[in-house]
This record gives structure tokens, C-alpha cells and sequence, in this order.
């Protein structure tokens, strides 16, 4: 049905019209008395075989929602109840900030991929920290970056100021230092700037909060092979609780969509299918690095079933998806979730 839906009238609308108008029935949704402990029953990843022990949570399944998503904190608690075992939200920002010009969200529906420039549009900091308090029914991440005003020069401040709001409400804190649609924010994953980031960030969390909060950093997929290692040695030698691979990327190679769509579409960070490949290679190569010293999320191109299971064999300890959840619809996580219990079930019976 869905398919159908997205076939006939979604995929003529634009991306970020269709993107407001899910966060419109999510909010709707979530105000219905009792509407959500019911999806989460119906739709929540309740096997066994599912559960994950991770960065000191128990997470009731491995699949996520990766950051980009839930810009806000507006809806991740809807959004746990369709079958995500966590939910990463942000880009979260210092200050607030519009993001960039529109269209800014395109689909690439041949190579179920998306372009976004997004630009960290989001409220900023001190309003997701008013949406994250109180009890929550999901894991939550929260993801953050750095203000697109700010100079580079300043940027560890900027991020200091965001922990500093969030650190003590978020479940794990994710350092963004990969997205393509911020001036110069991939310059940061240099180890000589991201070493004192990474410190500032930890040394802040560790002050506003009474636990340890999990830090994690998030690399993008274009990185060259020496650099992905030097982060893992980086990531090692500060004591960080894990990296997620991947965000998205700028290469437009291999598509099969028309060549002027893609060009129409424009820059930005591409996300789906077509990261499938790369992300994986990254993962393996940051589990050969790393061994099981740090707990890798996995994002990038996690479709199926059997992608997912294909990540958690290459060292995944969680894997995160956003594309598939755009084409494959509001019922994906559930479906994903029970192929993936059987595939577990399955393989551990046969390893016995």
C-alpha cells in the first residue's frame, strides 16, 4: 500500500513538503490518548534474539534512526514506536539557524537514494534540551555540529556550548564532524583539530552530567582509507565509547539515474543505495583497526534484512538507517526487524 501511495502522489510532491507533512501526523499521532504505547506493542521489536547491550544501555533491538530525521526532538518518541530500537536526533546546533536556501531535499528514486543540503536547519540547542526532559519510552542520541556562522577558529566552543545544553538529556552524545553541507566542517575530521574537539566535548560532558555520557564521533564515507584509521587510533587513544560510519556522501558515481536529474538536484550529501557498498568497506576497516574496543553504528544504504545482518557480521554492534525508511514506509522498521530475528534465530541454531 505504501508503495502505491508513494508511486501515485508522494514522489510528485517535493521531498521536504512530504518530510513536513509526516512530522504533522507523527505530532497528530502522538497527541491521540494512548495512541503510542499501542504502536509500540504492535510495532516494537519485542524478540529476544533482537536485544543489544551497548555504550552501558540495553537497546530492545539494533536498528536505529539515524540523525537527520528528527532535526528537533519533535517526534522521536512516535517514531520508537513504530520499531526503531533507538532514535539519534539533530543535527543539533548551538544557536538556531534556518539552514540553506530552498529546494534543499531531493530523491533519486531509480538509485532509492537522496540528495539533502540540508544545512543543519534546526531550533538550536536549548530548544531540543526543553524537548528532551522528562521520561522517554526510547534510546536516545543526540547528534551535534556546528553553527554555520561560527569560524572555524571557534568551533570548539560552539560544540562545548551544544554538550553543554544536551549532554546530561541525551542517552549518547554524537560528535558531527562529516556533513557535507556546512562550509568546512569536514576539516575537522583532521586528527590535529578533531583530537582537541573531541577532549573539549568529553571534558564538558563529563562536568554537566552525573554519568558518564557514551561520545561517539560520526565520519563520512570519502575519507581516505589512512584517514578512516587514524580517527580509530584517535578514537582509542581518547578513551571514546564508539564511531559511526557513515554519513553521507558527495560522490555521484555509479547512479543510474538520469545524468540531468542528478545534476538538477545539485550538491549536497548523498544517502540510500548507493552508499551500501563504501559504508561497509569503512566498517571493516574500522573493525580491523579497532577490534572490539569501540562499538561501531553502521549507517548507510541498510535496506533489508539482510543488510543489516551483514553489518552486525562485519563488526556492526548497532546499525542506523533514514533512506529506507523513506522507501520503504512507515511499516519498514517492523518489517526489517522480524526478518532480521529470524536470520539471527536461524544462523544461531545452525552455530550450535
Amino acid at each position: 500500500m505504501y508503495r502505491l501511495v508513494f508511486s501515485l502522489i508522494l514522489r510528485r510532491l517535493p521531498a521536504e513538503t512530504v518530510h513536513r507533512m509526516s512530522f504533522a501526523a507523527l505530532r497528530l499521532l502522538g497527541a491521540v490518548p494512548g495512541a503510542l504505547p499501542l504502536l509500540r506493542r504492535a510495532l516494537g521489536p519485542r524478540d529476544p534474539a533482537l536485544r543489544v547491550r551497548a555504550l552501558g544501555l540495553e537497546f530492545p533491538g539494533p536498528l536505529g534512526l539515524a540523525a537527520g530525521f528528527d532535526k528537533d526532538a519533535e517526534a522521536y518518541e512516535a517514531l520508537g514506536a513504530f520499531g526503531f530500537g533507538f532514535v539519534e536526533i539533530g543535527t543539533v546546533t548551538a544557536r538556531p539557524q534556518p539552514g540553506n536556501p530552498k529546494p534543499r531535499l531531493f530523491r533519486l528514486v531509480r538509485d532509492r537514494a537522496i540528495v539533502n543540503r540540508m544545512g543543519f536547519n534546526n531550533h538550536g540547542a536549548r530548544a531540543a534540551a526543553a524537548r528532551l526532559r522528562g521520561p522517554r519510552n526510547v534510546i536516545v542520541g543526540v547528534n551535534i555540529g556546528k553553527t554555520k556562522v561560527v569560524p572555524e577558529d571557534e568551533a570548539v566552543a560552539d560544540y562545548v556550548a551544544s554538550t553543554e545544553a544536551l549532554a546530561a538529556l541525551a542517552d549518547y552524545l554524537v560528535v558531527n564532524v562529516s556533513s557535507p553541507n556546512t562550509p568546512g566542517l569536514r576539516d575537522l575530521q583532521a586528527v590535529e583539530h578533531l583530537r582537541p574537539l573531541l577532549t573539549a566535548v568529553r571534558e564538558a560532558a563529563d562536568r554537566v552530567s552525573d554519568r558518564r555520557v557514551p561520545l561517539l564521533v560520526k565520519i563520512a564515507p570519502d575519507l581516505a582509507d589512512a584517514d578512516v584509521d587514524a580517527v580509530a587510533d584517535l578514537a582509542l587513544e581518547l578513551g571514546l565509547d564508539g564511531i559511526i560510519a557513515t554519513n553521507t556522501t558527495i560522490s555521484r558515481d555509479g547512479l543510474a539515474t538520469d545524468p540531468a536529474e542528478v545534476e538538477a538536484a545539485g550538491g549536497g550529501g548523498l544517502s540510500g543505495a548507493p552508499l551500501k557498498r563504501r559504508s561497509l568497506e569503512v566498517l571493516r576497516r574500522l573493525r580491523d583497526r579497532a577490534g572490539d574496543h569501540l562499538v561501531l553504528i553502521s549507517v548507510g544504504g541498510v535496506e533489508t534484512a539482510d543488510d543489516a545482518w551483514e553489518r552486525l557480521r562485519a563488526g556492526a554492534t548497532l546499525v542506523q538507517a533514514y533512506t529506507g525508511l523513506i522507501y520503504g514506509g512507515p511499516l519498514w522498521p517492523r518489517t526489517l526487524n522480524r526478518a532480521l530475528a529470524r536470520r539471527i534465530r536461524t544462523t544461531t541454531a545452525a552455530d550450535r
